[in-house]
């Protein structure tokens, strides 16, 4: 595995959960009942970026690893995953 494909599977996993985590715990203005003017009462109070953003990467590195591992360590190839026989082995 290259650098550059090492990182962008980090990047996409940490992506993936950051689009899972965001709604989690949101608490918006309609909720709340103080609605900024000229916002709509679905925006959040306080979206804790940063919190969020840090609990992704801990968990996108829990995941990262291990793939990483079974990627390199060749446990599963590409072989492996060719159900039906269409890659061209005349390399």
């Amino acid at each position: 595995m290259t650098i550059t494909a090492a990182l962008v599977l980090f990047s996409v996993i940490w992506f993936m959960l950051l689009f899972i985590a965001l709604p989690i715990g949101m608490k918006t203005q309609g909720d709340v009942g103080e609605v900024v003017p000229g916002t709509h009462a679905s925006s959040p109070v306080n979206a804790q970026l940063a919190r969020k953003a840090k609990w992704v990467t801990v968990v996108t590195i829990l995941l990262w690893v291990p793939l990483y591992f079974v990627i390199t360590s060749g446990v599963i190839t590409v072989d492996m995953l060719d159900f039906y026989g269409g890659i061209d082995k005349s390399y």
